[in-house]
């Protein structure tokens, strides 16, 4: 059931609510939280959609703010508001109201969306696109138990990390830190397999994926390691490499859905570790409204504390020191022992090149 309300007021909408409600038979409110969806018109499609099919496992009421941008300083002096309220089938288990804002009333939504949230329920506001630097400060962020943002979409992913740690407040979260959840608890249930020390990791994933540097400042706070991060081709994060007293751990995913998971002296295991959707993420990021301590702590480690520990480890020379070695005592192993030394050396040259190809 849809019902579009021009030129309206928070009133009117929760009276279309009212009446929809007992117009498709359930009067009764069964919504357990308020979910504020702060957008453009381009996003704001795809962000409902994913919103709708979380609402599946948590039924909220979805608010959708969008500010539309008038042409003309005629249009941007006239205040207006348009809303289109959904129930039933077209707002899958919970309620849609999308609301527009025209002129001054955009810098005002707060006013606008507070008559409308649910009394006595958490109130979630997630930024799709076009976050806020402060999102706790933001008049409607300051609304919310818990703020979501995405730094993958952000134009500098990687500088926007440094923004969110200065401006941490509890109840802060990041889609980005959300997509890492799956590597982080095999990467925990692989350590708990073997009885080892960690002694350095390398991270790799595609340039310009927030959720790389995540994952790499969260191995380094927790294991106290440097902890490398290099480039892949993608998609997203593509292996991490643990180097233990026990042998290395490697958990390497190529193609975005099945990684392979390798530990020495045991044999390789396929593992489901699939990319997610918006709305798998958004799910997640429902269940639990307390903030996330875990997440804080691995975006205040700092990006610049990882690259300083990370340029000590150094292991593509560790890397090749042991390739050279390795050629090295197989030549001179091969090598009559009848012969001058000047031959030996004369034979290692050309296995010296061929390891530097």
């Amino acid at each position: 059931m849809k019902t579009d309300l021009t030129d309206t007021t928070s009133s009117k909408i929760n009276k279309a609510l009212v009446l929809g409600r007992r117009a498709i038979g359930t009067p009764a409110v069964g919504m357990v939280l308020t979910l504020v969806i702060v957008t453009d018109e381009e996003n704001a499609y795809d962000a409902l959609k994913a919103a709708n099919e979380a609402s599946r496992e948590h039924p909220s009421r979805t608010l959708v703010v969008i500010k539309r941008v008038s042409r003309s300083p005629r249009d941007r002096s006239k205040a207006r508001l348009d809303a289109e309220v959904r129930l039933g089938a077209d707002a899958s288990t919970g309620e849609t109201v999308v609301l527009r804002l025209y002129g001054e009333v955009g810098d005002h939504a707060q006013s606008v969306v507070l008559p409308l949230l649910l009394p006595d329920a958490p109130v979630v506001v997630w930024w799709p696109v076009n976050a806020p630097t402060d999102p706790a400060k933001d008049p409607l962020g300051a609304l919310a138990q818990r703020r979501v943002t995405d730094t993958y979409a952000a134009e500098q992913p990687i500088q926007e990390l440094t923004a969110r740690a200065d401006a941490y407040t509890p109840g802060d979260t990041d889609l980005s830190w959300t997509r890492i959840t799956p590597w982080r608890s095999m990467l925990a249930a692989a350590l708990d397999q073997v009885v080892c020390e960690v002694t350095s990791a390398e991270v790799e994933g595609e340039e310009f994926n927030p959720s790389v540097e995540l994952l790499a400042m969260w191995l380094a706070e927790r294991l106290k390691i440097p902890v490398r991060r290099s480039k892949s081709a993608g998609p997203g994060l593509t292996s991490v490499r643990m180097q233990t007293s026990s042998g290395p751990i490697v958990l390497d995913r190529p193609d975005g859905s099945l990684a392979t998971l390798s530990i020495q002296g045991q044999p390789d295991r396929a593992v489901a570790l699939k990319r997610r959707d918006t709305a798998e993420l958004i799910a997640e990021e429902l269940r639990r409204l307390d903030p996330d301590d875990t997440y804080a702590t691995a975006l205040k480690f700092g990006l610049e504390r990882l690259d300083e520990e990370a340029a000590v480890t150094a292991p593509e020379v560790v890397v090749e020191t042991v390739v050279e070695t390795a050629v090295e005592t197989a030549a001179e192993s091969a090598a009559p022992a009848a012969e001058p030394a000047a031959k030996p050396a004369a034979k290692k040259a050309p296995a010296k090149k061929a390891a530097a190809k």
